[in-house]
Formats: structure tokens, sequence, C-alpha cells
């Protein structure tokens, strides 16, 4: 088994280091793989969108050919996981600074969002965060976040901010405002990988 992350811009060393000890935790043999041209993403069983600036990573998605397989791949009911800048990628409309900037969305999940939702880079933080699938408190991480202001009714939301959704899955997608990549704590990787699993 193939678990693919997008390597053109990002966290990208610290997801693969994320998926491949959680990958250990499990016991599973997945070899994680990181993307940065075409052709590699047919390959995987699952994905990663990480962090990253939102607007360069989708017009680098198009550029390379890259967003077509994505797409395929989400009909496919492969499960794909968007962290902040991911999250926005992953929606199907933006706020006026999405407009403004012709950001590339790749449309896999029926929200808009907000692409400074919580501010520059100097408003990052951390938040004690209640999620469905955990049994305490996950200590996540917000840098420059995004938010979902919007989300269809096929939409599951899992956690929020003060009436800004900050987790959403829809079918096998799953995004966060978050990066649970710059954290010791695996448990959301672990609820990602079991969608593959």
């Amino acid at each position: 088994m193939k678990l693919g992350v997008i390597a053109i811009q990002g966290d990208v060393s610290e997801h693969v280091d994320a998926l491949e000890k959680a990958l250990k935790q499990r016991g599973e043999k997945c070899e994680v793989v990181t993307i940065k041209h075409r052709g590699i993403v047919p390959e995987c069983d699952a994905l990663v969108l990480p962090g990253g600036e939102s607007t360069t990573l989708g017009k680098l998605l198009i550029r390379e050919g890259i967003a077509d397989e994505i797409k395929d791949m989400n009909a496919a009911g492969k499960p794909i996981m968007g962290t902040c800048a991911g999250l926005i990628l992953l929606a199907t409309a933006g706020d006026e600074q999405v407009a403004k900037t012709h950001q590339h969305l790749l449309g896999l999940m029926d929200t808009r969002v907000n692409r400074n939702a919580f501010g520059r880079q100097r408003d990052s933080f951390e938040y004690e965060l209640e999620l469905p699938f955990l049994e305490t408190p996950y200590n996540a991480v917000f840098i420059r976040a995004p938010g979902i202001v919007e989300a269809g009714e096929d939409v599951k939301v899992l956690a929020e901010i003060d009436d800004m959704i900050v987790a959403a899955e829809q079918g096998n997608v799953l995004a966060m405002a978050f990066h649970p990549e710059l954290t010791e704590d695996l448990r959301v990787h672990q609820y990602f990988l079991d969608k593959l699993f």
C-alpha cells in the first residue's frame, strides 16, 4: 500500500514522520511517498494535502497536472486529508481573498472557507479541541489558520471555535484548520488511517 503526501510546499516532512510513526504504532505495512509531479497520485491508496501557502499550492497542483489526479482519487472514494491550506484547497467556495487571488479550489468538500479566519502569523495559537472521535481533548496548533464558514448538509462538523468550523469530514475527505503534524499526539493521523485500514 502507498500513502501520498503532496510535497510541493509546506509541512511535508512533519506529515511524513507523523504518518510513519502512526503506521508503526498500528503495525501496518504502508509506504509513505512524497508527491511533486503527476503520475504518483494514481498509485496511492490515501493522500494528505499539507499546510503551506494555499494560492501557490493551488497553482502548482494545476501546473503539475496533480489536481485532476486528486479529483479522480476522490471519485474513487480513497481517503484524503487536508490540513490548514489543505482545508482551503478541498473547499468548493471561498471568501473575497480567495476570489481576489484567483485561488484554485479542488471542490471536494461542500464548504465555503475564510482563508484567514484566525488572523495572521502572529495570531497563531494552541487550543484544547474536543473531537468526537477522541476520548480526551486534542491540543491543536493553529498557524495563520483558515476556517469553514458554511458547510453543506452532507458535511459532518467535527469541531468549532466561536462558530467557526475547524474540523469536518464528508465521506472519504477529512479537513482540519490546524496542524496535527506539529504535535507528538498522533490520534488525528490514526483517525485518518482508520479510513484506510
